[in-house]
């Protein structure tokens, strides 16, 4: 069987990661247009790197949690047969355990040099310019996918999706898209398809199931399930 699970902030969220959706669209006290857009880069970007520095730091005072510890489990029981793509750019679903992780907005732990394009780990503050480990120069920025960019790996993600038997997104709001729209893609190429969330999401009736509460108690009970039928 080969299976997409896609997360997003709510599983995040359970582990004590603050999501923009929360308190009226503000993200720790910005606007989003403010922080996570390219226009609010050019406007401010001394305001955007300092953001992300706090946000960066702020992952050691956070941990996995049983929804993360629960796919981990899973990618040992399918491994290649399991795609964990997550909107999250955080690094939990990697300190669970789990190794085959695409993230498609990006990661906290990356920069992107604005010069050369160059992706690298990164680790610490980008305020102050670190020079680029490739082209030297200090234009680096947030390796995450802004409101108005291409979100990462779509032509790997899509030909997963086609494939897949059964898609699982967890944690989602159904409402950013593309990631929105991929239970449509799933389903339209026969896949099963299965909603994992606190709340229903506003795609949730593209699902042939929706189980809601918290992912730390859902997730785990579904692998089991999956798992061990």
């Amino acid at each position: 069987m080969k299976v997409v699970v896609l997360t997003g902030a709510g599983i995040s969220a359970e582990s004590g990661v603050p999501t923009f959706r929360d308190a009226d669209g503000l993200w720790e006290g910005h606007r989003v247009e403010d922080v996570a857009t390219p226009e609010g880069f050019l406007a401010d970007p001394e305001l955007v790197l300092r953001f992300y520095d706090e946000r960066r730091a702020a992952l050691a005072h956070v941990g996995p949690n049983p929804a993360h510890v629960g796919l981990a489990a899973l990618e040992r029981v399918l491994g290649d047969d399991l795609m964990l793509v997550t909107q999250n750019i955080d690094d939990l679903h990697e300190r669970a355990g789990s190794h085959r992780v695409v993230h498609m907005h990006g990661e906290l732990l990356s920069s992107l040099c604005v010069r050369c394009g160059r992706r690298t780990p990164f680790q610490g503050d980008m305020l102050g310019a670190p020079p680029c480990g490739s082209c030297g120069k200090g234009d680096l920025r947030p390796d995450v996918v802004w409101f108005g960019e291409i979100p990462y790996h779509m032509d790997e993600i899509v030909d997963a999706l086609v494939e897949c038997d059964l898609f699982v997104s967890i944690g989602t709001s159904g409402a950013v898209y593309p990631a929105a729209g991929f239970v449509q893609q799933a389903r339209a190429y026969g896949a099963r398809t299965l909603e994992l969330n606190l709340v229903a999401s506003e795609g949730t009736h593209f699902f042939h199931e929706a189980r809601h509460g918290r992912a730390g108690d859902l997730v785990p009970r579904w692998v089991d399930e999956l798992v061990n039928p």
